[in-house]
């Protein structure tokens, strides 16, 4: 049956090991998670040489998987066989491959416990062979989180290691790097090799260790779009020019394209109160001013005017459109775009 990856971890930290494993799905963070605790913790460090196996899918076939499956321990209790990266096993999807493992998991070995990574895609429910896993196994589907999700995850896992943050921490980390679960994890535990005992994670610290300069990023730049501040801007965009490494235009472009959707939201939303703007902005709620700032200076039309010219800049960046504009180039023409009105039929 399908589980969560909190109940299955869960379940592990008490030693309740399944038979088997399924763990597919497009967000590897979780997959990764659960694999690297089975296999740090199901043996012990002296059982692990006999009795715990690693291997890749794109080396093996169902029946080899299936034959270390099949191997009873020596001087343990159980046994591990981990298959990682198990989407590349050829024959995983072909008939006699789901034959063979349909009838391993009709009565799979009790003392071995085989896991699946099946990374970035998900088994075709309505074949045999994911009802067979759905209903023997222990199955995991994940999908990627959406972008409001984030800053909730991020919170989560702070919580977990618990360590207090402020909610313009929470944002930034969010913001900064997206819905990259494994390398926002990777990034926050190495923020907190850096935080001394008792002291709480603040944007300060974020920004010291994250590679986000104080006073050029996408956030100032947001802010310099509010107070129609063109001087700042450009300084913005000349810091990218001279730092591209850091300063990826695609990932800011999708920063500035959540912004004004969210702005167009609040814009189109009955309640316009504060109290209705600040419920609608959620774990956002403490930027309240700023979306009040900018609903003042992009009226909604505006909104779905830059919308439109961020979708452009996007389609330029990928060199879809627009020949072999520079990025820095690309985002001076979205920011003058911006701030003077343009046109669309001009502008596209």
């Amino acid at each position: 049956m399908s589980h969560t990856p909190e109940s299955i971890l869960e379940q592990l930290k008490q030693k309740q090991f399944a038979p088997v494993y399924f763990l597919q799905g497009e967000e590897s963070f979780y997959i990764d998670t659960i694999a690297d605790y089975i296999e740090q913790n199901a043996l012990q460090e002296h059982e692990k040489g006999f009795n715990q196996v690693v291997i890749y899918g794109k080396d093996v076939d169902v029946s080899t998987v299936l034959l270390q499956a099949k191997r009873f321990p020596m001087m343990s209790d159980r046994s591990v066989v981990i298959v990682k990266e198990a989407q590349s096993i050829h024959d995983i999807e072909k008939e006699e491959g789901m034959k063979q493992l349909e009838a391993y998991l009709q009565k799979p070995l009790p003392s071995t416990i085989l896991v699946f990574c099946y990374k970035h895609k998900t088994l075709d429910g309505r074949k045999a062979l994911a009802k067979a896993i759905s209903k023997h196994a222990i199955l995991l589907t994940t999908k990627k989180l959406y972008d409001n999700q984030v800053p909730a995850w991020v919170t989560s896992y702070l919580k977990q290691k618990n360590i207090r943050a402020t909610p313009q921490a929470v944002q930034l980390l969010s913001e900064y790097i997206g819905a990259d679960l494994s390398r926002l994890a990777n990034e926050i535990d190495k923020l907190l090799l850096n935080l001394k005992p008792g002291a709480t994670l603040d944007e300060s610290v974020v920004q010291e260790n994250v590679g986000i300069s104080k006073e050029y990023n996408v956030f100032e730049l947001q802010a310099a779009l509010i107070a129609r501040d063109a001087l700042k801007a450009n300084r913005i965009i000349h810091y990218f020019e001279s730092n591209p490494k850091n300063n990826p235009l695609i990932p800011n472009l999708s920063m500035l394209f959540n912004f004004f959707t969210k702005l167009l939201t609040l814009h189109t939303q009955a309640d316009k109160s504060e109290a209705g703007l600040k419920k609608s902005l959620g774990n956002q709620a403490w930027k309240l001013k700023d979306y009040m700032q900018a609903m003042r200076v992009f009226p909604a039309q505006r909104c779905v005017d830059i919308i439109h010219f961020v979708r452009v800049a996007d389609l330029q960046v990928k060199g879809i459109t627009g020949g072999d504009m520079a990025e820095a180039d690309i985002l001076r023409e979205l920011v003058f775009k911006v701030l003077h009105p343009v046109p669309r039929a001009l502008a596209s």
